[in-house]
Formats: C-alpha cells, sequence, structure tokens
C-alpha cells in the first residue's frame, strides 16, 4: 500500500473508532455533533485513501487543496480509473454529510433511532469499503468490541419517520407551541430527504415553516418525505454484529447529477418522467383540493406555487406549453387553506385584478369578467 494511502486510512479509522467510542458513552453532552462529525471525517479519509490506492488523485493540478467530500464521493462513483462506489452507498454517505453540516453550522435533533441507524449503516459501509478495495477485514482496524450499541435498534425508516413526525406534532400542539425545537427535529428529517432527492442545500426557515404547516395539517410522514418513502434499510446478522445497508425500492432509478449543478448533491433519486410527477392541470388540482378553478389560480399566485420547482413546471410538447402541478401543490395549498381564509385570497385577487384592470385599460376586463365567473 502506498504510504499516503495508508496514512489516510489510518486517519479514517482513528475518526471511525472516536465516533462510536461517543456513540456508546453513556452521557449526551455534545453526543450527537460528535459522532455526525467524526463520522463524516472517517468516510472523507477513506475515500481519499481508497482513491489514492487505486491510483487517482485527491488534489488536481495547481490547487493548494485537496478534493472537498462531494468530489472524492463523485470520483468513487464515477470515475472509472478507480470506481468503487455504488449509487446507493453515496445517498448514505451525502446524508450523513448532510447531517454534519447541520451538527457543525447551526442547531439540530437527530432521534436516537435515526443517528443508531447512519452510526449502523455507517460501519457496514465501512466494512464494506475496506475489503473491496483493500481486501482488509476492519477487525485488523478497530478492536472487536467498537460497535454502535442500541437498546432498542429500529426495524426501518418507516418506523422512525412516523414516530418523529407525532413527535414534531406534539411539539406543535395548542398549549406547546415549541417550534425552535420542532424545527431543530425537522431540520435533520428534512437532510436525509433532500439527500436522497439529490439536493444539498440545508433547509432554509421557510422550508422548515412549510414542513411545520404541513405536519399540523395532518399528512403522513410518507407525504411529507417522499424521497425517504423511497428507500429501505436491510439489515442481516444478530447483535453484536448486524450489517446495516441503505437501499432503494423496486423500480426507483438513482442518477448521477451533472457536476456544477447549483444545489445538487452527487446523485439523487431519478423523477423518470415529468409529465408523470407533474401530473395535474390547474384544473386537475382544483378538483383535488376542492375549489373552483379561478380560486385555485388565486391560491396558486397567493402561495407562489409557480416559484416552487417541487410544485411547477411548464412543459413543452411538440409547439404546445403546459402549464403542470405536482402532488407536492395539493399538501402546500391544503396546507396554506389552514392559515389563511380563501375567501381572503380570492378577495385580494379580485382587486389585484381590478388594479391592473384601471391601469392598463379595458384590455383587462374580459380577464376580470373570467375570473369572477
Amino acid at each position: 500500500m502506498k504510504r499516503e494511502s495508508k496514512l489516510l486510512l489510518n486517519k479514517a479509522a482513528n475518526s471511525l473508532l472516536l465516533s462510536f467510542e461517543h456513540f456508546n458513552r453513556p452521557w449526551d453532552r455534545g453526543r450527537v455533533e460528535a459522532v455526525l462529525i467524526l463520522l463524516d471525517h472517517a468516510f472523507e479519509m477513506l475515500l481519499k485513501a481508497a482513491i489514492v490506492h487505486r491510483g487517482g488523485k485527491i488534489r488536481k493540478r495547481r490547487e493548494k487543496q485537496t478534493m472537498g467530500f462531494d468530489e472524492c464521493v463523485r470520483k468513487a462513483l464515477s470515475d472509472g480509473s478507480v470506481q468503487f462506489l455504488a449509487a446507493e452507498e453515496a445517498l448514505l454517505l451525502q446524508t450523513i454529510n448532510g447531517l454534519r453540516d447541520a451538527a457543525y453550522h447551526h442547531l439540530i435533533e437527530v432521534s436516537e433511532e435515526l443517528l443508531y441507524v447512519h452510526a449502523q449503516a455507517g460501519l457496514t459501509l465501512f466494512k464494506d469499503l475496506l475489503d473491496r478495495v483493500f481486501q482488509k477485514d476492519l477487525i485488523s482496524e478497530l478492536p472487536r468490541r467498537v460497535l454502535p450499541i442500541s437498546t432498542s435498534p429500529p426495524s426501518d425508516l418507516a418506523t422512525i419517520f412516523d414516530a418523529e413526525v407525532k413527535e414534531v406534532q406534539r411539539l406543535l400542539s395548542p398549549g406547546r407551541r415549541r417550534h425552535v425545537e420542532a424545527s431543530a427535529r425537522l431540520r435533520s428529517l428534512a437532510i436525509v430527504e433532500s439527500a436522497i432527492q439529490g439536493e444539498k442545500l440545508q433547509p432554509g426557515s421557510g422550508d422548515l415553516r412549510r414542513l411545520s404547516e404541513a405536519v399540523e395539517a395532518g399528512y403522513s410522514w410518507d407525504q411529507i418525505f417522499p424521497g425517504v418513502a423511497s428507500i429501505e434499510i436491510t439489515a442481516t446478522g444478530t447483535a453484536p454484529s448486524i450489517d446495516l445497508r441503505f437501499t432503494k425500492k423496486e423500480g426507483i432509478p438513482i442518477h448521477v447529477v451533472p457536476e456544477g449543478t447549483p444545489g445538487a448533491s452527487v446523485v439523487g433519486l431519478k423523477r423518470v418522467n415529468e409529465l408523470d410527477f407533474y401530473n395535474l392541470g390547474r384544473d386537475q388540482l382544483a378538483e383535488k383540493v376542492g375549489l373552483t378553478g379561478p380560486k385555485t389560480t388565486a391560491a396558486i399566485r397567493y402561495f407562489k406555487l409557480q416559484e416552487d420547482d417541487d410544485c411547477y413546471k411548464r412543459i413543452t410538447v411538440g409547439k404546445t406549453t403546459f402549464d403542470r402541478y405536482s402532488q407536492k401543490a395539493i399538501d402546500r395549498i391544503r396546507a396554506g387553506l389552514n392559515k389563511v381564509s380563501i375567501d381572503n385570497i380570492w378577495t385580494a385577487y379580485r382587486d389585484s385584478l381590478r388594479a391592473r384592470k384601471a391601469a392598463a385599460g379595458p384590455t383587462e376586463v374580459d380577464e376580470v369578467a373570467s375570473v369572477a365567473q
């Protein structure tokens, strides 16, 4: 083994060991942050060690710094000369990296069950890559006793996310209204969802507010986090030796996101057919939310659905252009109408049209008349 690769691998093993030391500590002060930061560092060092071992470069020409985490994942996934990473493994690495970023830079509340899933799945992936690239057994790098330990290991992601959404619902219930704690808990769930969807950006306050509204409106976890609903965790073995892996459900492809795509991670679930994803016209959307067509248009404008790529897309088929909406648009309107009356939205919309007519002249008369119908 090359000396650089050997030293990097040693640093990776050290960080993995420290990560699980913190995981198994009996007190919680700084525990979650330490586990995520050290686990993320362990994988960055492991990826770099593997790339160097296979003859690749971890520093671009004339660059002073080595590659970052995402660049290492992309190279390990798609560079034919060194490739050793599968797409589903890249999804796991993205979620760990996203959770680490939030733990390092802001506030995050990760449930014990979700932390265990990432720690145990991380250990499994580390073991797999160590064997695949270096033909080494994990036990040669770590003491046999160093494993994440849970007194109640979760059975699947569905159970975890369902429980987490119910806990957020409790935090937001009347008489509690603990929005900061709810947002910190939702942030960890949103990061996992974003990583699976191939998005790199951390959720903003607006994103967390919309998630809170969906939770308060009573939507199920798989409606709020459809990407997570497409992923399963598979477990083999028994304690103290459990292998935990992320696997996608049958028929849902994962694609590599083009390098340089703003706000994107390396891989994500692929929307195979845009017409399948944006499968509602305005009138179909109106029927789903129980409004007239014009009032649905008013709601679309009020909630700014056409500014949200997850809700709206203008699709061209041949020479014809269609305004199309996704199932997420239904959730956005329903959640919004729990906060604002459709009558108020409709009145404001008609007033805005009348103001435009007065400013632009008689050309707007027909539009106002058609909307009033």
